[in-house]
């Protein structure tokens, strides 16, 4: 039987965890309180398991957190601030379609600021992702959510968001482990979540136990979902992860129509295998580079030596 590489590893750790972070967006919807409560939750439920995590044997223990974990909290709070805000105004697909479209952001940071050039098979397949993406969101049919517009617009910023916490969390990956950084990143973010649902006037506590279970369901959503992104991102490049990760909102549509009915058009089915397809051709291209270089021209990313 042969030996799965590195990279094959981490790129089905990363592909698990996308599918499992798609359950997330169902969960908030059922979790029968304010949309920032439900975030305070999700990280509330997932610190006692993340500190039990961080002291097994042979863990990094809980130490202390650097600026890019800091980082990514302020990132992660501004995140789920928006985006739970964006899943109740907007269909689910909309919602997480739209705050997955990071791999513009990442990709642009990466070639205006690290003057990491993309190659032009990875700018294809962004490209095919692009427009799966946006016809899914396009072809969804409207008056699903209390506000789709303004839904739409707030899952769209996540986008930006969510670009923050990757390159924060990919910075932090040098140093520290993926326990570690989710650890700080979720620690320092709880208490801000809570201050935001208190400011917004939302209801904190869920008003039945259907609602308690969907927020404690978030809990470990977060810790093996976000852990298994944060251990790929110490692996493969930023900017291959977060193309790999649109998988999540083709979970989240199927879910949407599943469980909340909302309707599947022949549209959004044409955009989710183009998603697919570009998922396919991102990790070609990254085969087609060489050794030890991801898809940009310059600035090969090292692996990372950092325990797990």
């Amino acid at each position: 039987m042969p030996v799965l590489t590195a990279r094959t590893t981490a790129l089905i750790v990363l592909l698990l965890a996308a599918m499992l972070l798609g359950l997330a967006p169902i969960l908030v919807r059922l979790s029968d309180t304010g949309p920032a409560a439900a975030g305070f939750w999700r990280f509330a439920f997932a610190l006692p398991l993340l500190l039990v995590l961080s002291q097994r044997p042979g863990g990094e223990g809980i130490g202390l957190p650097g600026k890019w974990m800091a980082l990514a909290a302020l990132f992660f709070v501004l995140d789920l601030s928006f985006w739970h805000y964006g899943i109740v105004m907007t269909s689910v697909a909309n919602a997480t379609v739209l705050c997955n479209l990071t791999p513009v952001v990442v990709t642009l940071f990466a070639w205006v600021v690290l003057r990491e050039r993309p190659q032009r098979l990875f700018l294809a397949a962004l490209g095919l992702a692009m427009i799966g993406a946006l016809a899914m969101a396009i072809g969804a049919r409207t008056g699903q959510g209390s506000s789709p517009l303004m839904g739409d617009l707030f899952s769209l910023s996540v986008a930006v968001w969510y670009a923050g916490y990757f390159l924060a969390v990919k910075a932090a990956r040098r140093s520290a482990g993926p326990i570690r950084i989710l650890l700080w990143s979720t620690g320092l973010g709880l208490p801000a979540l809570l201050l935001l649902a208190l400011v917004l006037g939302e209801s904190i506590l869920p008003a039945s136990p259907a609602g308690w279970a969907a927020c404690a369901g978030l809990g470990v959503l977060h810790v093996v979902g976000q852990g298994g992104v944060a251990w790929a991102l110490g692996r493969l490049p930023a900017a291959i992860t977060a193309v790999t990760i649109l998988i999540q909102p083709l979970v989240a549509t199927l879910l949407g129509w599943l469980i909340f009915t909302e309707t599947m058009t022949p549209v959004q089915m044409l955009g989710g295998a183009g998603i697919l397809a570009a998922v396919l051709l991102a990790q070609w291209s990254a085969r087609t580079t060489g050794p030890g270089r991801g898809p940009m021209k310059t600035g090969a990313v090292p692996e990372d030596p950092a325990p797990v």
